[in-house]
């Protein structure tokens, strides 16, 4: 008989939720007499854990892979998969936070082709959460997921209870997770054009510690950035270049006032060198924030180009306002619709410029730093 499905479970001292987890899948599955197995992926627990998966495979269809120096969510799910045998994959939680009782459902919208990604929904109707969850914890969540709803096509892409054939899974080299959502980078990068959902009551952890921390808030903060500059890199770039100009308009701004007021320098010289300050923060900024997946070139060059452009830009802006204001009735007597004029059309010219002339792509290196994320360079 050809295996049907791999449950891939990702631990670390999980030892205690080990045996219940697995005999909550045997029970769901059991009606259905489907070949499967249960693979969990264990960041080297040394709490007994591997001792009892392998009592455990005396009855069940359980193994485990025991994973050294390593250690992360999204990686050990990745290793699982990469270890599974099914026709079908099942990614959920160890701390039976997850029902697999709901597996067949899942897994009768993937048969067939009805669907191609199916998650364990709770923000869809029938789903439900602990009614011990704090408001606190329930706004982090709701946050969360509003933050990543734009990036998928679902109402909880939050999951990590989530089914999909194993011959749809991408190359792993597309593959650059950061922290514990890898259903969302899956979904996102998968090329998933039918997702469903289940609803599903989450249950919180009975043994055990969660592994959710501010670390992991914020790794998941820098995935999210990352999807959003994969799925739209445009608007992406525009809007922290836009981020990034607004910050600098604060920094021309102190300049302009504290030269003045520290130094008793005249206004001119002041907004002259208070330009020259801004912008080389939003070159700064824009390296490391807005363009980081560009070639690093070298750091004066770019600079110079940069500041040769916000120059061009800065003349715009202030070149488009004196014709506007000087031969255009409607401009003459509404002055501050042409300033506004004037500074979109400048920071147009400044984000296509540093877009296309500055902060050059460099297909090659974007490829190898998608490979490899861990080597890129500073």
């Amino acid at each position: 008989m050809s295996l049907k499905l791999s449950v891939v479970i990702p631990t670390f001292r999980e030892v205690r939720n080990l045996e219940a987890v697995a005999r909550s899948i045997e029970a769901a599955l059991r009606d259905q007499r489907w070949a499967y197995e249960v693979i969990f992926v264990d960041d080297d627990s040394q709490d007994g854990s591997e001792a009892l998966a392998v009592k455990l495979a005396d009855s069940l269809p359980v193994r485990m892979y025991v994973r050294l120096g390593e250690k992360g969510l999204s990686t050990a799910v990745l290793r699982g998969i990469a270890e599974a045998r099914g026709e079908y994959v099942v990614v959920m939680d160890a701390d039976l936070s997850h029902p697999a009782a709901r597996i067949p459902d899942m897994l009768a919208l993937l048969e067939h082709k009805k669907k191609d990604f199916v998650v364990g929904s709770r923000y869809v109707a029938g789903g439900s959460l602990d009614p011990g969850w704090t408001w606190f914890r329930l706004l982090n969540s709701k946050v969360a997921t509003w933050l990543a709803l734009p990036l998928a096509r679902i109402h909880d892409p939050m999951s990590g209870f989530f089914a999909f054939r194993r011959a749809d899974m991408p190359e792993t080299h597309l593959l650059s997770p950061i922290g514990y959502k890898i259903g969302l980078e899956l979904l996102v990068k998968g090329g998933f054009k039918k997702p469903g959902e289940v609803p599903i009551h989450f249950a919180d952890r009975v043994h055990g510690e969660s592994k959710l921390t501010w670390k992991e808030q914020v790794r998941y903060l820098r995935h999210l950035r990352r999807l959003y500059q994969f799925r739209f890199p445009f608007l992406t770039e525009f809007m922290q270049f836009g981020i990034v100009g607004g910050s600098g308009f604060a920094v021309d701004l102190l300049l302009y006032l504290g030269l003045q007021w520290l130094t008793g320098m005249g206004h001119v010289a002041a907004r002259a060198l208070s330009f020259w300050g801004a912008a080389s923060w939003n070159w700064a900024w824009n390296r490391v924030l807005t363009f980081s997946n560009r070639r690093k070139t070298a750091k004066l060059a770019q600079w110079s180009g940069f500041l040769f452009t916000s120059l061009l830009g800065f003349a715009i802006n202030v070149g488009s306002y004196y014709v506007l204001t000087h031969y255009v009735p409607f401009f003459e007597a509404h002055k501050i619709l042409a300033l506004f004029t004037g500074v979109l059309l400048g920071f147009g010219f400044n984000f296509l410029t540093a877009r296309l002339l500055v902060f050059i792509p460099y297909e090659a290196e974007l490829l190898e730093e998608e490979r490899h994320p861990h080597k890129r360079r500073r």
